[in-house]
């Protein structure tokens, strides 16, 4: 086990490149299995929980090479239909390749999905809407059995209690693409990483339409070729490498994004007083001096990301005055408060609601990750603490984030990552 040891108060200061993002790249990869000819996608990040599920698509008879950042995928075995329980346990966005594989191969076996502990996220929107499109759909033995001869349009509403479900609606588009007739799907997410999934498969010649919209329409095809696709920049890395040169009070640029894509977050980072500065594919954060306390509510798209909720309270922890900090996404989402608590933070959780009484100062400590985006507060907390933080369960964040203890050290964070052997009795 590894951990990162970090010397805080240093403002960060300078430009970054953001990497592909891992959330748009998975759907994307499970997509592959859909393929007839050979698929090269382009600019995908090393992250573990790419590893994790190239684990799974090889043991589905996909050969992948990695070369760089580029991912070649060619599939020599179409009989495998059975995704297991070791490796989907790892990580929930390896439950994409049901959709893929009933449409692709007319039968799936997929393990129920793990992944981060954040709280309840129910799969049964998924089983709905690919038993709309006919496919028979049961439980058997932990593993979701799916099974049709051939899938069929249909109009399918994927609205949940909270908002449109995203891997849900990964899962159906990538099944309605080889579906005969057209599938209308009604409040599907509006996520930029369903956008790129969707046109990643017109890439391979699916016929879609309303991608970014809640209402998608797809013309099934017979089958679909081959591609060479470029995946989308990481919003949420590129978001928390801005709240990183935020909460140091420095002056950092996030280069090849979109900066669209992080609207909400730009307009309340503005409130908290920074100034920011945007164009094609950059965007600039400037401090002024402690942040002001505003109010932060995750949302599904556009609005603040639920992968950011963590990395705002970091910050929020040293604003001046009272903020309240919301999930509407995943409510249950707050295992980083009581670490950030041990640095010195005041929050008070109560009701799925979090207030935050802004501090002068924090101070170091060992603190320890609980989930991916988690490990990203408590690795931002610790820059802009007193003294030492050593972040522990880093394997979290390596989930998600490409190298982010080299991207900070880029921008001049004093932050090395270190074998937990040499914190013993520090």
């Amino acid at each position: 086990m590894t951990s990162f040891r970090i010397t805080g108060r240093a403002p960060l200061e300078g430009t970054v490149e953001a990497s592909g993002s891992k959330n748009a790249a998975l759907p994307v990869l499970a997509a592959a299995i859909l393929a007839e000819g050979p698929v090269r996608l382009e600019r995908v990040p090393e992250v573990g929980d790419v590893a994790t599920l190239i684990e799974v698509l090889s043991e589905l008879g996909l050969r992948i090479e990695r070369a760089g950042d580029a991912v070649n995928i060619e599939t020599i075995d179409p009989h495998p239909v059975r995704a297991r329980y070791e490796l989907v346990r790892r990580m929930r966005a390896s439950f994409c390749v049901l959709g893929p594989l009933l449409a692709r191969r007319g039968k799936a076996m997929v393990s129920l999905p793990g992944g981060c502990n954040i709280g309840p996220r129910p799969i049964d929107l998924h089983l709905k809407g690919l038993s709309e499109l006919g496919a028979k759909v049961e439980i058997e033995e932990g593993y979701v059995a799916a099974r049709a001869d051939r899938l069929f349009g249909a109009v399918i509403d994927l609205s949940g209690p909270r908002g449109p479900t995203v891997t849900g609606t990964a899962n159906v588009l990538s099944a309605a693409v080889l579906a005969r007739g057209t599938t209308v799907i009604e409040n599907a997410a509006t996520e930029p990483e369903i956008v790129d999934l969707g046109q990643f498969l017109r890439a391979l010649g699916a016929r879609i339409e309303g991608l970014g919209t809640s209402t998608i329409y797809v013309v099934g095809a017979e089958e679909l070729g081959g591609a060479t696709y470029r995946v989308a920049a990481d919003r949420i890395e590129a978001g928390t490498l801005l709240l990183a040169a935020a909460i140091t009070g420095g002056r950092a640029t996030v280069t090849g994004i979109v900066p669209d894509q992080l609207r909400a977050v730009l307009l309340k980072l503005r409130d908290a007083g920074f100034t920011i500065q945007g164009s094609k594919d950059r965007v600039t954060v400037m401090s002024h001096g402690r942040p002001r306390a505003v109010d932060v509510t995750a949302l599904p798209y556009p609005g603040i990301p639920t992968d950011l909720q963590a990395q705002w309270m970091a910050l929020l922890a040293l604003a001046d005055g009272q903020s309240v900090v919301r999930d509407r996404v995943f409510p249950g989402r707050f295992a980083h408060v009581d670490e950030l608590k041990r640095l010195g933070a005041q929050i008070e959780l109560r009701n799925s609601t979090a207030t935050v009484t802004g501090v002068e100062r924090l101070t170091g400590a060992h603190v320890a990750a609980s989930d991916l985006r988690a490990s990203a507060a408590l690795v931002l907390a610790g820059l802009a603490a007193e003294g030492r933080t050593v972040v522990h369960h880093i394997e979290h964040l390596d989930r998600g984030y490409q190298q982010l203890d080299e991207k900070l050290a880029q921008l001049g964070a004093k932050i090395e990552r270190v074998a937990l052997s040499k914190y013993h009795g520090v």
